[in-house]
């Protein structure tokens, strides 16, 4: 079996993204659900799984009639998207955490100080 670049480049990045998303489940990073990191095995572990054995997707090529084996360059097409759109999820989560730390700080620190009675010591009384 002849092994190509593509191949190891997919195996490499789909290796490095399984890691990252075990690491940060096992770690019980805020927003790691389970649900997400299954699919997380599903797409890279079945990413590196074609680049391992790409003639096992002639079966689903000839399916939905692809001829040719042109698998290289939908693989890759494939790779880039997900990795892209893993990235952007993970943007969009820290920054809607670092959203919700700001506005509860802001709303703790508008909040008037209160007396042991729970009247505002500003009242004079």
């Amino acid at each position: 079996m002849k092994i190509h670049l593509y191949q190891i480049v997919i195996i490499f990045i789909s290796s490095v993204m399984l890691f990252q998303g075990a690491k940060d489940f096992f770690k019980r990073e805020t927003g790691q659900t389970f649900l997400k990191f299954a699919v997380r095995i599903i797409v890279w572990g079945g990413m590196g799984l074609v680049a391992v054995y790409p003639n096992s997707t002639m079966y689903f090529a000839k399916l939905i009639g692809i001829e040719g084996n042109i698998n290289a360059v939908i693989l890759t097409g494939f790779l880039l998207v997900f990795l892209l759109i893993f990235k952007l999820l993970s943007a969009i989560e820290k920054i809607e955490q670092n959203i919700s730390e700001l506005t509860r700080k802001e709303a703790l620190s508008n909040l008037p100080e209160q007396g042991p009675q729970g009247r505002n010591r500003d009242d004079g009384q």
